[in-house]
C-alpha cells in the first residue's frame, strides 16, 4: 500500500513567498522567536527540529533563541544545586506521608517510600552530588571510551533519578531509559490537565521556574514554539504552555512536531487543552512557522497560513492550505546558540537530514508518512556534501547522524563515493532497509571507507510469508547476505523487528527467532518489540482486510495506539508472550551493557571493530572463547 500524501491542497513555498513580499503590513518587522525542545529525550545530540527551523527563520531575518530545555534539565538534575533542592524537599515529603497516615493506613509502597526518604541523609546527598558530577564528566570526556567507567556513569544517572523520584512520588523519574512517569495517563487530555496543576508530582514545574522562565525574562520573545516529538513530551510541553500563558500572556505560543501532526484530528475537540496554547503547526513547519511569525501582532489573518491550526475568539480553526518544502531551497541546520559542549557525549554528534518521506513508503505497518503532505524528496548529493562539509568545519566535529527515515540505495551509493572522493574523513550513522540493490561488495567497501559505522536496519520478520504480508519487498536471502556484507566490512548493524503483525503465527515468529540465531555471527545488536496498532497506519485504515477489530475508548481522546483482536494468528497477549520468550532465550552476545545508540556509534567509530566485547554482558565460557578467537 503506497502512502497517501494527499492531505489537502498543496501550495509551493515560492508562491507563499511571493504573496508575502506583496503584502504591505508590519510583517517586515524583525521578530524575536524562542524555540523550545522539551523533556524527555536522551541528551546525547541536538534534536534536528530546532536547528532546522532556526536556520529557516534566521535566513528570513528574524532573531531566534534555541532552548534545549531537555538537555539543560538533565544537566541540572545531576548537579549540586538540584540535589540540594531534593534534600530540602525530603522533610516536606515525609510530612505529606505523615498527614496521609492520619486519615488511613499507608500502603506498602508508601511505607517503602518513607524508609527510603529516611535513608536520604545529608551524607547520602553529598555522595550523590559528587558522583553525579563525576558521571557527567565521564560521558563528556574520553573516559566514555572506558566501558567500565561508562557503565558506572549510567548507573549513577539511574541512582540519582531514583533518588529524585522520592520527593516527587508517586511520580517516577527515570534516565536511562527515558521512562519518567507522572502517574497520569498521557492519552487523556483531562489527565494531562490534572498533571499540569499537580505540584507534588510535576517536576516540570520546577524545570520551568529554573530553566525556561529565566530565559523568557532575559530574551523577551514575541513568539515561543515548542517541538513535541514523542507523546510523552506532552506532560512537559503542556506544563510549559500553561505556565507561560499564566505568567507571560502576551507571548504567542505555538506547538508543532510529529506528535502534534498525529493528533491533528482530535486537538480541536480537546478545547481545554488547546486553551494552553494559541496555535499548532502540522506536517512540515518551516514555511508555516515563518508565515505565523510574520503574522502575529499584525492585522493579517491566520486562515491562509499553511499547515496551521489556531485559536481565536470564535473558536479553533484549521487552514485549508497545506505546504511541503522544496528540499533544495532549505538551508543547512543552524546549531548556533545550543550549548554543544553540554550534551552527554565527548564529541558533538550533529544530526542532518537529506530526504523527507520514505522512498519506499509501502510497509503496511508504518505510519511515518503522516508527517508529510507531499511524497519523497531529496537534496542533490553535491548539496548534501557541501552542507556536511560546512557543518563539519563550522562546529569542528566529524561525527554525524543522518536521521533520514530510510536512506535510499541510489543516494547511499552516491554519498559514500562522494565522501571518499572529497576526503571528508567523517564517521556517520543512518537508517536503512535491506535492499537487493545493495548486495555488492563495492557498496560495502565504499561504505566502510566513507566512514559509515553504524546502521539501524528494519528486519521486522524472518518469515517470508510475513514479509510479503508487510509488503517489505525483501527476502531472507537478501537480509542474510546484507548482514554478511555489513559484518565483513566492519559496519555495525542494529537489527530491528517485532512480533504480532496481523496474520503472523507462532511458527512465523519462530522463523524470525531462528533466522537471527542462525546468523548471530553477523548480527551485532537487536531491538525488538511487539506490533502497535497506530491509528494512522495502513492496517488500522483497512481493519476488515486484515481481520482485526479495534476498540476506541471515547475517554482516551489523545490515544495514538489501539488495543485490537485478530481473527487469525498472534493476538496482542500472544505477541507479548513470544517477545518474552525471545528476550529470555536469544543469543546473549546481543545484550549490551550500554544500549544508547550514540554511545555504541562512538565506540564503533573509535575502535573500528565489529565486535565490542567490552560493551557485552559476560557470555557463556564457550561463547567467550569463540569471541576472543574472532578478535
Amino acid at each position: 500500500m503506497r502512502i497517501d500524501y494527499n492531505k489537502g491542497e498543496r501550495v509551493t513555498p515560492q508562491l507563499i513567498q511571493l504573496r508575502r513580499e506583496t503584502e504591505k503590513t508590519a510583517s517586515d518587522q524583525k521578530r524575536k522567536v524562542m524555540l523550545v525542545f522539551p523533556p524527555d529525550w536522551y541528551p546525547s545530540e541536538p534534536y534536528l527540529s530546532l536547528p532546522t527551523l532556526t536556520a529557516f527563520l534566521r535566513s528570513a531575518g528574524h532573531d531566534v533563541v534555541q532552548k534545549d530545555v531537555n538537555l539543560e534539565m538533565y544537566d541540572w538534575y545531576f548537579s549540586a544545586d538540584f540535589l540540594k533542592r531534593v534534600q530540602k524537599k525530603i522533610p516536606q515529603q515525609l510530612d505529606r506521608l505523615k498527614k496521609i497516615s492520619r486519615d488511613r493506613e499507608l500502603t506498602e509502597s508508601e511505607v517503602d517510600l518513607q524508609l527510603a526518604l529516611c535513608e536520604c541523609t545529608r551524607t547520602r546527598i553529598s555522595e550523590l552530588i559528587e558522583k553525579a558530577e563525576e558521571a557527567k564528566g565521564i560521558v563528556r570526556s574520553a573516559d566514555l571510551y572506558d566501558a567500565g567507567k561508562l557503565e558506572w556513569a549510567i548507573n549513577v544517572f539511574r541512582e540519582v533519578t531514583d533518588t529524585i523520584s522520592l520527593v516527587y512520588a508517586p511520580a517516577r523519574i527515570c534516565m536511562p531509559p527515558m521512562e519518567t512517569d507522572l502517574s497520569y495517563k498521557v492519552f487523556m487530555s483531562t489527565e494531562i490537565l490534572e498533571a499540569v496543576q499537580d505540584k507534588q508530582v510535576n517536576v516540570y514545574r520546577d524545570v520551568f521556574d529554573h530553566i525556561l522562565k529565566p530565559a523568557i525574562v532575559a530574551e523577551a520573545p514575541d513568539i515561543i514554539g515548542i517541538s513535541i516529538v514523542l507523546q510523552q513530551q506532552l506532560f512537559s510541553s503542556m506544563t510549559f504552555c500553561a505556565l507561560i500563558k499564566e505568567q507571560f500572556p502576551h507571548i504567542h505560543i505555538t506547538i508543532g512536531g510529529n506528535t502534534v501532526t498525529r493528533l491533528r484530528d482530535v486537538l480541536p475537540t480537546a478545547t481545554n487543552l488547546f486553551a494552553l496554547f494559541d496555535s499548532a503547526v502540522m506536517f512540515e513547519g518551516e514555511t508555516a512557522f515563518l508565515q505565523l511569525v510574520e503574522a502575529v501582532g499584525t492585522d493579517r489573518g491566520f486562515s491562509e497560513i499553511p499547515n496551521l491550526m489556531y485559536r481565536d475568539a470564535s473558536g479553533i480553526h484549521t487552514s485549508s492550505v497545506t505546504c511541503a518544502e522544496d528540499m533544495a531551497q532549505l538551508p543547512p541546520p543552524d546549531f548556533d546558540g545550543l550549548p554543544l559542549e553540554k550534551y552527554f557525549v565527548p564529541v558533538p554528534i550533529l544530526p542532518y537530514l537529506a530526504t523527507r518521506g520514505c522512498y519506499w513508503g509501502r510497509c503496511e505497518f508504518c505510519d511515518h508518512g503522516e508527517g508529510y503532505t507531499a511524497g519523497y524528496r531529496t537534496k542533490k548529493v553535491d548539496q548534501i556534501i557541501e552542507e556536511i562539509q560546512y557543518l563539519k568545519d563550522k562546529y569542528s566535529t566529524a561525527h554525524f547522524h543522518f536521521t533520514d527515515e530510510s536512506y535510499p540505495p541510489a543516494l547511499f551509493r552516491k554519498l559514500t563515493r562522494k565522501l571518499i572522493d572529497q576526503k571528508m574523513n567523517i564517521a556517520w550513522t543512518t537508517h536503512m532497509r535491506f535492499e537487493k540493490s545493495l548486495l555488492d561488495e563495492e557498496v560495502w567497501k565504499d561504505a566502510k571507507e566513507s566512514g559509515c559505522k553504524f546502521l539501524h536496519v528494519g528486519y521486522e520478520s524472518g518469515s517470508e510469508r510475513v514479509l510479503k504480508l508487510m509488503d517489505k519487498a525483501t527476502t531472507t536471502d537478501v537480509i542474510r547476505r546484507s548482514l554478511e556484507l555489513s559484518s565483513t566490512y566492519g559496519v555495525w548493524n542494529h537489527v530491528m523487528g517485532f512480533f504480532g503483525f496481523p496474520g503472523e503465527t507462532y511458527e512465523d515468529a519462530k522463523f524470525s527467532m531462528q533466522f537471527l540465531e542462525d546468523n548471530k555471527d553477523h548480527v551485532h545488536s537487536i531491538g525488538f518489540g511487539t506490533f502497535d496498532l497506530s491509528k494512522h497506519n495502513p492496517v488500522a485504515k483497512n481493519a476488515e482486510k486484515w481481520g482485526i477489530t479495534y476498540y476506541i475508548n471515547p475517554e482516551w481522546d489523545l490515544a495514538l495506539d489501539y488495543y485490537f483482536t485478530v481473527k487469525e494468528g498472534l493476538g496482542v497477549e500472544d505477541a507479548e508472550r513470544v517477545f518474552e520468550e525471545f528476550e529470555q532465550n536469544h543469543y546473549s552476545g546481543w545484550d549490551l551493557k550500554i544500549f544508547i545508540r550514540e554511545y555504541v556509534f562512538l565506540y564503533v567509530a573509535r575502535f573500528g571493530t565489529n565486535r565490542l566485547p567490552a560493551l557485552q554482558f559476560r557470555v557463556s565460557p564457550e561463547e567467550d572463547v569463540q569471541e576472543l578467537a574472532k578478535v
